[in-house]
């Protein structure tokens, strides 16, 4: 990208049938990367061109070494109410392949951002459904406001979930109470998210300014150390104690011979601030 691009900020283009298009907005700057998703008439509802454009830009956010933080949300009153069900009908003739390039590319998308060695941060400014709830909970932090909420819609129309709704709400919340959101069906409004644990907090102010206050304060932390700490949280679920400790001390043992643990030591016993940006 160019520079003044990286600057300024940037649709990010893709191409569907050769023409361009621009489901997702894109902006960078001083280590923090803005992912919007825009397609506000619909409810920022995935069809396949967004869809598209949501993968490469993960790809590119998750390999550039200069973007330091991730926020994700959506463009006006929503932030993503699901699939787009009129492309479902549209398709229905074909509806299997459809759906399996349509999630498929999403999951690809949602597994980029898991394995980013850098924190997401999902501002949720409306209501979220479906894959829409799935991409809101998946972020390291997610931030409300009052008026979102969360519902995972898929039985309603007789589907079943998809972007890993039902690996991370069970391991957010608890298996008893996803089976409730998903089974039931039932809104899960922003107070009781937080509760709940399906979200960080709630923002009664300017959620955009909180995020961006946030990632203010998390680009010029340890990233590489923080994302190590992510893999060992989104992985410690699945392995045993034992298994978890062992990969625990060779993480602690690498992060403390690399540029960012030896800074982190010694400003600490300087009694300075760190500076980890210059340490990598």
């Amino acid at each position: 990208m160019k520079d003044a691009a990286r600057e300024a900020g940037e649709t990010i283009p893709g191409k569907h049938g050769g023409m361009q298009m621009n489901e997702i907005l894109y902006e960078e700057a001083e280590g923090v990367a803005r992912i919007t998703l825009n397609r506000p008439e619909s409810g920022n509802a995935f069809n396949q061109p967004m869809a598209d454009a949501l993968l490469e830009v993960a790809l590119k956010v998750g390999h550039d070494p200069d973007i330091r933080v991730v926020t994700l949300t959506g463009a006006g009153r929503m932030f993503c109410v699901g699939g787009d069900v009129g492309d479902f009908a549209k398709n229905s003739d074909k509806i299997g392949v459809f759906l399996a390039h349509l999630a498929g590319t999403l999951h690809q998308s949602l597994a980029q951002f898991s394995m980013m060695k850098k924190p997401l941060i999902t501002l949720v400014n409306g209501p979220a459904a479906g894959a829409g709830m799935s991409v809101a909970i998946g972020g390291d932090f997610v931030l409300a406001a009052p008026e979102a909420s969360f519902t995972a819609a898929y039985c309603a129309i007789g589907l079943t979930p998809d972007g890993g709704m039902t690996w991370t709400l069970p391991r957010l919340i608890g298996l008893r109470q996803a089976q409730d959101i998903i089974l039931s069906n039932r809104r899960v409004g922003a107070e009781e998210a937080v509760g709940l644990g399906m979200a960080t907090r709630m923002v009664s102010g300017d959620l955009a300014a909180a995020g961006a206050e946030l990632a203010a304060t998390l680009k010029d932390r340890a990233i590489q150390t923080m994302g190590q700490a992510r893999w060992l949280l989104n992985t410690g679920m699945t392995e045993s104690y034992v298994a978890q400790m062992d990969r625990e001390l060779q993480s602690i043992v690498a992060a403390g011979e690399s540029a960012e643990g030896r800074e982190g030591v010694s400003a600490f016993l300087a009694r300075r601030e760190p500076d980890f940006k210059g340490a990598n």
